[in-house]
C-alpha cells in the first residue's frame, strides 16, 4: 500500500437509537459527535436507522410503515412535470 493516502482507522462506535443498541467496531467513517463507552474512553459516534438489532429480518417483528402517506407524497411531487 502506498503511505499517507489512506483514511485513518480507528475506532467507532455505531448507535442504533431506534433499538437503544450500540456496538464498538473500526473504520474509516468520522463524526463530530462522541460518546463515552464502558471502557471509559471517548470515541466518535455514529447514529443509524436500522441495524442488526432492530432489522426485521433478525428480530423477526415486522414495523408497520405509512407507505399511504409516502405514495401521495411522490405523486403530488412527480404530478407537475
Amino acid at each position: 500500500m502506498k503511505p499517507n493516502i489512506h483514511p485513518a482507522y480507528r475506532p467507532v462506535v455505531y448507535r442504533d437509537r431506534n433499538a437503544d443498541f450500540a456496538f464498538l467496531t473500526r473504520s474509516t467513517a468520522t463524526s463530530e459527535k462522541t460518546v463515552e463507552w464502558t471502557d471509559g474512553n471517548t470515541y466518535p459516534v455514529i447514529d443509524v436507522d436500522i441495524s442488526s438489532a432492530s432489522h426485521p429480518f433478525w428480530t423477526g417483528r415486522q414495523r408497520l410503515m405509512d407507505t399511504a402517506g409516502q405514495v401521495e407524497k411522490f405523486r403530488a411531487r412527480y404530478a407537475k412535470r
